[in-house]
């Protein structure tokens, strides 16, 4: 048994009462966009990627829980941590393991930081691997396996292992009490500043208009005039209605994201997709997939996503394969995993060049010195790291 108490020898494991959690969630969710559809998967601006307190960001699958948690009891800040990490803010360790308690300038002991009680936990999922070569059974980090060739990868072993954390949010502590400067530095760091611009009455934003202008997308994506929105697998295309056509920008880019996660899923990429009758138990879940990943990283970059208007016809069905299947929100929560760390990873790295590249030398010859000077540039790659048996396409 884990020091965590991840398992009970007799009961569910930890994973299953954490996906017993999140399928309530979901059906909490699903359940008030059946009667009004229309309403976004997450309130507009509402906050940024959850994240832990050192800063790092969880992944798809935790972040679309944590972030429904937070929408759901109106906490302020994405921020969550353990409850030894909460405790840990009272003290520093020394180089031979003991622990000092953190003092003030003057000399005095801060206020200690504790979850409050009454709180309850959420459960998040961390997976940890194990790379061993196969001949000496000698172990390598995994960060190093993953920078390693293709032919060198060969000779290591993968094992990967699911682990359950309970977390708290910062606003179920006393932190904002006992360390409000603490507090207020995390406030900071958090503030949602998405690269969405207002243009007029309409949303601009640079990184996906960079993506379709220069092609810096995993396939072409084409805006025409014409009413569908779609993916097509047999041409590795994306094809969307003109931006004027939409209610707004946020539709526009919304739309772009669904039909991009789906685009996620090629054989050559995540090996998710194969051609399925509209109306299916495949069609329909790949739908959802496509539905939360665009409404996630809608929500990471300051739009609300709302339920594209032919996936609404899948609520119900949705409800029924959450409350039926526990290992359907779990094949479908790990694919809305890879493919928003696959989009987000694109995104930022096209908006990373944007803001480090202003045409200060007018390298088109366009004469306009202000604007960004694009440049092509490789793709983010990606790496299936495991692989659910389940494809659908559109």
């Amino acid at each position: 048994m884990s020091k965590r108490n991840d398992y009970h020898r007799d009961g569910p494991s930890a994973e299953d009462r954490a996906l017993e959690r999140f399928t309530e969630l979901m059906i909490e969710k699903i359940s008030t966009l059946q009667k009004d559809w229309s309403k976004p998967w997450f309130t507009a601006g509402m906050m940024k990627w959850p994240k832990n307190l050192s800063g790092r960001e969880y992944n798809g699958m935790n972040a679309l829980m944590l972030a429904l948690e937070c929408e759901k009891r109106g906490y302020e800040l994405p921020v969550f941590c353990t409850f030894d990490a909460a405790l840990s803010l009272n003290y520093s360790k020394k180089k031979d393991g003991s622990r000092q308690p953190l003092l003030d300038e003057n000399g005095e002991k801060l206020s200690l930081v504790s979850v409050q009680k009454g709180e309850r936990s959420f459960p998040v999922f961390i997976t940890t691997f194990t790379v061993v070569d196969k001949e000496t059974k000698e172990k390598i980090k995994y960060e190093d396996y993953k920078r390693l060739s293709d032919e060198e990868k060969q000779r290591y072993s993968v094992y990967p292992k699911m682990n359950v954390y309970n977390v708290f949010n910062v606003d179920q502590t006393n932190l904002r009490e006992a360390r409000p400067e603490l507090y207020e530095k995390i406030r900071s760091a958090n503030e949602l500043k998405p690269p969405v611009k207002l243009d007029g009455e309409s949303f601009s934003f640079a990184p996906l208009d960079e993506m379709v202008d220069k092609g810096l997308w995993v396939c072409p994506i084409r805006p025409m005039h014409q009413d569908r929105a779609y993916y097509s697998i047999s041409k590795d295309e994306i094809v969307i209605p003109e931006k004027a056509q939409f209610v707004n920008g946020e539709s526009y880019y919304g739309t772009m994201l669904h039909e991009m996660t789906h685009s996620s899923g090629h054989e050559s990429r995540l090996n998710r997709l194969k051609p399925a009758a509209f109306g299916s138990e495949e069609y329909a879940r790949e739908e959802l997939v496509a539905e939360l990943g665009s409404a996630l990283l809608a929500s990471r970059y300051g739009m609300a996503k709302q339920v594209k208007e032919e996936s609404a016809a899948y609520l119900k069905s949705w409800l029924g394969s959450l409350k039926e299947s526990p290992e359907f929100l779990r094949t479908t929560l790990f694919d809305v995993k890879r493919a928003t760390s696959m989009i987000s990873q694109q995104i930022e790295a096209v908006q990373e060049r944007i803001e480090a590249k202003p045409d200060i030398m007018d390298v088109d010859g366009d004469g306009n010195t202000q604007e960004v000077a694009h440049e092509e540039r490789e793709l983010v790659g990606t790496v299936a790291e495991e692989y659910v048996p389940y494809r659908r396409g559109r």
